[in-house]
């Protein structure tokens, strides 16, 4: 729906012979009417958004946002992503609102890495059949999101579409738009050199990657069962992807300077770390420096996984990794007292950059 979010157009509604209004759309599955009853009850959270730069109310068929107090070398940054199969999960146990916060926080942080800061963001829903109280607990998820990172979620797409989604099936999407001078633009490769520091900022969960399999792993099994800590199993596994806007405004406030962040996601730290790095550098991770939340223990021994392959797959506690200067760990530490420094970079030989990891 671009908010105005509409479903479809009413010309098909007519009366049938007992006075009542039918329509030929709803009798092919789709509900206009629970359309407009979602937007009702996600108007007023979305409205709690919208910043100055919002020139456009809902309803219309595009979202305006004004560009001012620009930086010399403007740069905007987009980026596109999905829950993926994390929402089957949250579904089956009525875990909406944290999905749109999956997909807010995980695509800030993709913008974040590149020096950005968020301007707006734009919201794909798709089902087989809409549930309006689901679609608007999704939406009210990307709104606290949004407002926790000054974003305004400028409009989005809300499609009820039988016959391409299974029954019971839904997807969730965004896109995010951010800001950048190209002076601050990430990463920096020509600064880094051996002796950087790689700090860790701890991760809430999986956030929204590898829940094919954790959904496989999880199959019938008891998820109210606490782990060690105390934490359900559904709400380790369903915690909301961390945004990590609000560390990189201390790094910022302290007045460290960043060579280069990674977000960690698909892959986990053997895929992208090294699409930060330049040539000629290693990334020497020490895989004993942070505690693994319990919740990758009982995917590792539920799976059969080996722990190399389970670090291909997930973050492993290590949400995003900062590139710092090795005068700078106190700075840091000072800052940011739950940044792990994890490794460092060293020379290397090979032509692309990789990651050797240390236990």
């Amino acid at each position: 729906m671009p908010h105005p979010r509409r479903i479809a157009d009413r010309s098909q509604d007519k009366l049938d012979p007992t006075g009542q209004q039918s329509s030929r759309y709803a009798e092919a599955g789709v509900d206009i009417e629970a359309g407009n009853r979602a937007v009702d009850l996600m108007k007023s959270a979305v409205r709690s958004t919208f910043t100055p730069a919002v020139r456009a109310d809902i309803g219309s068929f595009g979202g305006l946002f004004a560009l001012t107090k620009l930086p010399a070398r403007p740069l905007l940054v987009a980026s596109t992503d999905g829950v993926g199969t994390k929402v089957k999960l949250a579904g089956q146990h009525s875990r909406w609102q944290g999905i749109g916060q999956d997909i807010v926080n995980h695509c800030l942080n993709d913008i974040l890495v590149q020096g950005a800061r968020p301007l707006f963001f734009l919201d794909y829903i798709a089902a087989d059949k809409l549930v309006p109280e689901n679609v608007a607990a999704v939406v009210l998820g990307m709104a606290e999101a949004c407002r926790a990172a000054g974003c305004a979620l400028l409009g989005g797409e809300t499609a009820e579409m039988p016959g391409v989604y299974t029954s019971g099936s839904c997807d969730v999407a965004g896109t995010v738009v951010g800001l950048v001078d190209q002076e601050a633009l990430l990463p920096r490769p020509h600064d880094m050199q051996p002796g950087d520091l790689l700090f860790g900022l701890p991760s809430s969960g999986p956030h929204t990657n590898g829940y094919s399999l954790i959904r496989h792993v999880l199959a019938g099994r008891d998820l109210q069962q606490p782990l060690e800590d105390g934490i359900p199993l559904i709400d380790a596994v369903l915690a909301p992807h961390r945004s990590y806007l609000p560390h990189l405004l201390k790094l910022e406030e302290a007045g460290i300077s960043i060579k280069g962040l990674a977000h960690i996601t698909g892959g986990g730290l053997e895929d992208n770390l090294p699409r930060i790095l330049p040539p000629g550098l290693l990334a020497r991770i020490n895989r004993g420096s942070w505690e693994v939340h319990q919740i990758f223990h009982r995917l590792l021994d539920w799976s059969g996984m080996e722990t190399e392959e389970a670090y291909r797959v997930f973050n492993m506690g290590i949400g995003m990794v900062a590139v710092i200067a090795e005068d700078q760990a106190v700075p840091v530490k000072s800052a940011l007292p739950d940044a792990i420094p994890i490794g460092t970079l060293t020379a290397s030989s090979q032509s692309e950059p990789e990651v050797v990891f240390e236990d």
